[in-house]
């Protein structure tokens, strides 16, 4: 059975505006080291990539991950930078890279900084201090589990600590290169911290942005099951973790003048979990995401992505990644539709709507009107499993637009959260070479000019509605 829904949009109010560079990925320093035949990841020749990162409308690149900083194995070398910068100038993205703190020397950061600026200031967004640094060891050995490093019973390494190191590091960089953007804490889902962060350095000391981390879900190995993890997912479980944390730090740094990003995140960490962060559940988890922040007024995410990613002190195989190597480019998984599905209806400013859903379907519902007034309305039904319904979502008061529509369809094989391949976004896939071929399907309105569209259950559906 379809639930019904309606949906009043008021097209005439301002809305709350969407970065123009708000999706961004996050990558592991090590990233940057040459592979065993000497190859860059991230070159400019890399035209897979490069052509990825366009089609997925990725606009911020961060570097760090634990690899730069508490787990510094090999740091970048010039060589490594220079084909860094070559890359983001090429996918036309800025840069937040990672500095390590954590056993790390304030004039060896310096030097870095002063080189990245001298050569590639243009595409630089700031420099991070620190990765996760409320995570830090303690102690001298730290005899804590690798994969329990994280959360709040495992971290307790004291701000102070930090504010102290942090500091001798800013007064070193900030004295070579006076302009230098700085931001901070880069602390995992840690309000505490951001909040110290704010009242101690938010102002005169270069710090532009304000940056948390998130995976909502906790460690991928403690899930007891792929389908509670699916469900968590789905579920209101991860919303009230988001809600948690953006009450504990972005009003405190909208009233300092600071715009804040979620500059590593993902659903779960230590790489994900199994048959969960891989699924077509991720696709609509991230897509409601990272409309639920930018409704919120953040700045932007960083999906944290890669062929391998730090769990613990180890590099292993990612599960939640939106993409990895394959022989003749990138083998593409659903958090990426996800992202691609947003970069499609996220133009312009979100806007606020009435919806009345007496069902209580599981769904999120996102209306985003652009400069031309065009309106675009993404529909997410979240709904799985026995007994998932569709919705049949209506839209009234539509006078304002013209007299058709087009609708795109983000959808899984028989609507299966567990999916992990033959995903599709407007009937098309987004292939290995990165190009992606899918299509608008026609839509009519009503005699009384109500657009009626069908959301299956376990899929996302994009609405885009032209200005009279």
């Amino acid at each position: 059975m379809a639930a019904p829904v309606t949906v009043v949009v008021d097209a005439q109010d301002v809305g709350t505006p969407i970065a123009a560079n708000f999706t961004g990925l996050s990558f592991e320093v090590s990233q940057l080291v040459p592979n065993d035949a000497g190859v860059h990841y991230f070159r400019p020749e890399n035209a897979p990539l490069i052509q990825l990162f366009h089609t997925l409308g990725i606009r911020s690149l961060r570097i760090g991950g634990n690899t730069s900083d508490r787990d510094a194995r090999h740091l970048p070398a010039i060589a490594d930078l220079d084909s860094l910068f070559a890359f983001a100038r090429a996918a036309d993205v800025k840069v937040i890279y990672c500095l390590r703190l954590h056993g790390g020397d304030p004039a060896d950061a310096t030097q870095t900084v002063k080189y990245i600026m001298a050569h590639y200031a243009e595409q630089m967004d700031c420099f991070s201090i620190g990765q996760e640094p409320s995570a830090y060891p303690k102690e001298v050995v730290d005899d804590r589990p690798a994969a329990e490093r994280m959360g709040a019973a495992a971290e307790k390494y004291p701000y102070t600590a930090f504010a102290d190191a942090w500091r001798k590091f800013e007064i070193a960089i900030t004295a070579a290169v006076p302009g230098v953007r700085l931001c901070g804490p880069s602390v995992h889902n840690n309000a505490a911290w951001a909040q110290h962060f704010i009242t101690d350095f938010s102002h005169g000391h270069n710090v532009a942005l304000i940056t948390e981390h998130l995976y909502p879900g906790g460690a991928g190995g403690k899930v007891p099951t792929p389908e509670i993890g699916r469900d968590r997912m789905l579920s209101t479980n991860f919303t009230h973790a988001y809600e948690k944390l953006y009450n504990g730090f972005v009003p405190l740094a909208a009233s300092n003048g600071l715009p804040c990003r979620l500059e590593e995140v993902n659903n779960y960490f230590n790489g994900g979990a199994t048959n969960v962060s891989n699924t077509f559940a991720s696709a609509l988890w991230g897509l409601d995401f990272m409309y639920w922040w930018a409704a919120h007024g953040l700045a932007g995410v960083n999906f944290h992505t890669g062929d391998k990613v730090a769990a613990g002190s180890e590099l292993r195989p990612s599960k939640y990644t939106a993409f990895f190597t394959s022989t003749n480019g990138f083998n593409v998984r659903p958090l990426a539709y996800g992202i691609k599905a947003f970069a499609i209806g996220s133009h312009g400013n979100l806007l606020p709507a009435v919806i009345t859903n007496e069902e209580n379907l599981n769904m999120s519902l996102y209306p985003v009107k652009d400069e031309a007034g065009h309106l675009s309305l993404t529909i997410i039904n979240k709904e799985h499993g026995a007994g998932a319904r569709s919705a049949t979502v209506s839209i009234n008061e539509t006078h304002a637009y013209s007299g058709r529509g087009h609708l795109m369809l983000l959808a899984a094989p028989a609507q299966d959260p567990a999916a992990t391949e033959g995903e599709t976004l407007g009937g098309g896939a987004i292939e290995n070479d990165g190009s992606w071929n899918g299509n608008w399907t026609l839509v009519e309105p009503s005699s009384t000019g109500t657009f009626t569209v069908e959301v299956p259950a376990c899929s996302a559906v994009i609405l885009k509605l032209s200005a009279n």
